[in-house]
């Protein structure tokens, strides 16, 4: 009889999964309790969990380098624009649709892309990304560089608006937050993080690397035009520069390496220091991004675990736990 048995869930991730839950009600239920600005703020911070997470996702667990992930935000908030405004879809049911648009693009911009290595890749999605906004900028079904207005919002209450905003914020964290953390303890999770440590010798495990580098690549996608869905439809107002920005690829990079790569507990201090930061010194400008670039810089050279990686070595109470853990049987001798 074995005298160990295998622990997936710790005490401090059954409180966390609690909090996590009360969290996402409390959201749902902000329509009823907060102001129309806080739940703005919320729902800004949610977009920047959700696209600081698929980053993760794709470099922290898979070793896939992206600096073009505003690729999706901009084609997915374009789609659900298009959708709603141009044919009038529903806007919180184009939000959801508008996620074909993203895993459509996934496709062949792998397929493109997939044969070059680190930072060729990484340079090759920054491209797309730049060759989207152009062609978004030239295309007159979507207005061209002046945008696009969701006018069609009007016909909704401001409490409508807000409801339908709290309830999308709440599904968002739950799709790219719950997902990655159901993932990550499956099987698929392990392979993952086997083919981020090494490619080869997890292919001679089984491994299917190349299609789950594909298969990554396109849920990181989605996940992160999901979040440019939401985002925008809140902004009401989208443009090319501001949907294709390079800036979604920076906070995604200052989020996870400040906060802690590989952990799902590091991308949410992470971006709560980069909302709190950008509310806070935003007004400062060039200097301000200079800041947030070297404290990235420093904790790329120095504290490659961030934040939370800095923590965890002097406490061990992970609030996502996806390690399996062997404890000893009490009663039994060794």
């Amino acid at each position: 009889m074995s005298n160990y048995r295998v622990a997936r869930m710790t005490l401090s991730g059954r409180v966390a999964l609690i909090i996590f839950a009360a969290a996402l009600l409390g959201i749902c239920a902000m329509p009823w309790w907060a102001s129309q600005g806080l739940i703005r703020d919320v729902v800004t911070l949610a977009c920047y969990i959700a696209v600081a997470q698929m980053w993760n996702m794709l470099a922290g667990y898979g070793g896939v380098v992206s600096v073009g992930q505003q690729s999706f935000v901009g084609v997915a908030a374009y789609a659900m624009f298009v959708l709603a405004q141009t044919f009038g879809v529903n806007p919180f049911l184009a939000v959801f649709l508008s996620l074909i648009a993203p895993a459509i693009l996934a496709v062949p911009i792998y397929g493109l892309l997939h044969r070059l290595e680190g930072a060729y890749f990484a340079i090759g999605t920054w491209v797309v990304a730049e060759a989207l906004r152009l062609i978004a900028t030239n295309m007159p079904m979507l207005n061209g560089g002046a945008g696009m207005s969701l006018r069609v919002m009007t016909q909704f209450s401001a409490h409508e608006r807000a409801v339908a905003s709290s309830l999308l914020a709440a599904a968002l964290l739950l799709v790219t937050l719950g997902g990655s953390y159901l993932l990550l303890r499956s099987r698929y999770g392990i392979a993952l993080t086997a083919m981020r440590d090494n490619p080869i010798a997890a292919a001679s495990q089984g491994v299917d690397v190349g299609r789950l580098k594909l298969l990554i690549f396109i849920a990181t996608a989605v996940g992160t035009g999901f979040a440019g869905a939401v985002y925008f439809m809140a902004q009401l107002r989208i443009t090319p520069p501001s949907a294709f920005d390079a800036n979604w690829a920076n906070l995604a990079i200052f989020i996870v390496m400040v906060g802690g790569i590989g952990s799902l507990e590091g991308v949410i201090i992470g971006a709560v220091i980069y909302f709190f930061a950008d509310r806070w010194f935003g007004e400062y400008g060039a200097s301000y991004l200079i800041v947030l670039g070297l404290l990235t810089l420093t904790c790329a050279l120095y504290f490659r675990g961030g934040i939370w990686g800095m923590w965890s070595k002097w406490v061990e109470a992970p609030w996502f736990p996806t390690r399996r853990r062997l404890i000893r049987l009490e009663g039994e001798k060794a």
